[in-house]
């Protein structure tokens, strides 16, 4: 019975082992990729949400720049589903089809490091930094953290974090390579003959 128990209790070690290096998407060519990934992270869940939709598919670059101007209100985070109680904003006009936004700072801090992170692990891979672009970047709900609100006549209600996990892959875009000009006549010129 012993022998059982232990068994069950290292299968589940194990298996929670394999569950921490886990992601959402496994792509197929890992030698142009670069992850980055960060859990329980102290920012809320909703923000975080909105940030990774805003920068998914944006260039390396493009996306530092954004992530700083967001900082410096330059530009602005539009809130497509979690929109309670965010007010309208002038800036959003820059973006289709959304009126609300936010500047989260938290957020789009996180995120800049976790994407410093992959960019290091990209220049260990010896990637061209101007050919990555975000591949994939999503925010997941993390466990709840517990804290206390003392009420009055004696109450406790709680007073609850909405940690996340965000976990990002950068890609590397294939060269481009133009036909060459004679190509096209070169090649009606066998299909005739």
């Amino acid at each position: 019975l012993l022998f059982l128990f232990v068994f069950f209790f290292l299968f589940f070690l194990l298996f929670l082992g394999t569950m921490a290096n886990h992601y959402s998407y496994n792509p197929k060519n890992v030698d142009v990729i670069a992850k980055a990934r960060a859990v329980d992270v102290r920012t809320r869940f909703k923000n975080m949400r909105e940030v990774c939709a805003a920068v998914k598919g944006m260039t390396l670059i493009r996306a530092k720049k954004y992530l700083h101007n967001v900082l410096n209100k330059k530009e602005i985070v539009p809130f497509r589903r979690f929109t309670g109680k965010c007010g309208r904003k002038a800036q959003c006009h820059n973006w289709n089809h959304c009126t609300q936004g936010r500047w989260p700072t938290r957020s789009c801090e996180v995120l800049l490091d976790l994407i410093r992170n992959a960019q290091a692990t990209a220049e260990l891979k010896q990637l061209d930094l101007n050919r990555l672009y975000i591949d994939h970047l999503a925010a997941q709900r993390a466990p709840k953290l517990r804290r206390r609100k003392y009420r009055a006549h004696g109450r406790i209600t709680p007073y609850m974090t909405n940690p996340s996990h965000v976990e990002l892959v950068l890609r590397q875009r294939p060269k481009v390579v133009r036909k060459p000009r004679g190509a096209k006549k070169a090649e009606k010129a066998e299909t005739k003959a």
